[in-house]
């Protein structure tokens, strides 16, 4: 393979993440039509079609697939190995990523990245806010950091906070003249506020367990967001009932703002816990930035 086809591929292997040109150019940092010619380029010198294109979306063809799944990996190793190399480096350096909702972020990730990072000044973070259940893999984040339980299996998963309880909340103005749910399914007849969820192509379902009941609830309202802060903000102005974490709401139940409700349905769920590839070998920027998030009791 010629030396300029490493390059080649690297593009190639970008647009058959993405399923996009626009995406994959927009990752690389280079014009639409340039990826799309030195994809073609690629593609007449193989001889062979590796992407299938139409006006809407862009899939990998059977070779294009096979090609997609033997570089990945080798890829990846090559970037280990440069990574091990920058390790014999006297201080640790390096970019980390890491993909988490903007609560955890604001409450447990930044508070204790803020503490060290100053004593680095080499170790770059990205931190991108994202309510999918992203694939840390493809898309070449480095960690994510998500609810125990919502952990993707084959991966190492590291504590980085308490047991997380959720609580069900609306202002006094919403309750006045509406009884208030007692048990879960009540809550069809509420007005509530959804969080989206671009992984799932819908609305977050309400999640309750007492004892050994477990229900999910679809509930409905006039207002979506796909932030939870926005969420809780349109409860206190009375627009429904919002679901979301104990901590974040507490302040405002403490000051009347919001009323919770259906407590004992709502007990703790396993904690944040960041995770990251088993296969993966921690740099040691990556280590400083695990043993600074890492939960102490």
């Amino acid at each position: 393979m010629l030396r300029e086809n490493v390059n080649d591929l690297l593009f190639f292997l970008a647009v058959a993440r993405e399923r996009s040109f626009t995406r994959a150019a927009a990752q690389l940092g280079v014009s639409q039509s340039a990826l799309s010619h030195t994809v073609r380029q690629l593609e007449e010198r193989m001889g062979v079609r590796l992407l299938t294109r139409t006006t809407r979306s862009v899939s990998p063809t059977p070779a294009g697939e096979r090609l997609l799944q033997s570089l990945t990996p080798r890829f990846q190793e090559i970037e280990a190995e440069l990574f091990a190399v920058t390790e014999l480096r006297e201080k640790p350096a390096g970019t980390i990523r890491i993909t988490a909702v903007d609560y955890a972020v604001d409450t447990y990730i930044w508070p204790k990245l803020a503490r060290v990072l100053q004593d680095y000044p080499d170790i770059h973070v990205e931190i991108i806010n994202d309510y999918g259940l992203t694939d840390i893999v493809a898309e070449r984040f480095d960690a994510g950091v998500r609810l125990g339980q919502t952990v993707a299996n084959g991966m190492i998963a590291v504590r980085i906070a308490p047991d997380q309880a959720f609580a069900v909340v609306g202002a006094p103005s919403y309750f006045e003249g509406r009884n208030k749910p007692l048990i879960p399914p009540d809550l069809t007849a509420h007005k509530c506020i959804n969080l989206r969820l671009p992984t799932h192509g819908g609305n977050y379902v309400w999640e309750f367990e007492k004892g050994s009941d477990e229900l999910r609830v679809r509930v409905d309202g006039q207002m979506t967001f796909n932030g939870i802060r926005q969420v809780l903000a349109a409860a206190v102005d009375g627009y429904g009932l919002a679901y979301a974490p104990y901590d974040l709401v507490q302040p405002d139940i403490e000051s009347g703002r919001l009323v919770r409700v259906l407590e004992e349905w709502c007990p703790p769920w396993t904690g944040y816990h960041l995770y990251y590839p088993s296969r993966r070998q921690p740099s040691s920027a990556f280590a400083v930035v695990l043993e600074a998030l890492r939960y102490r009791g």
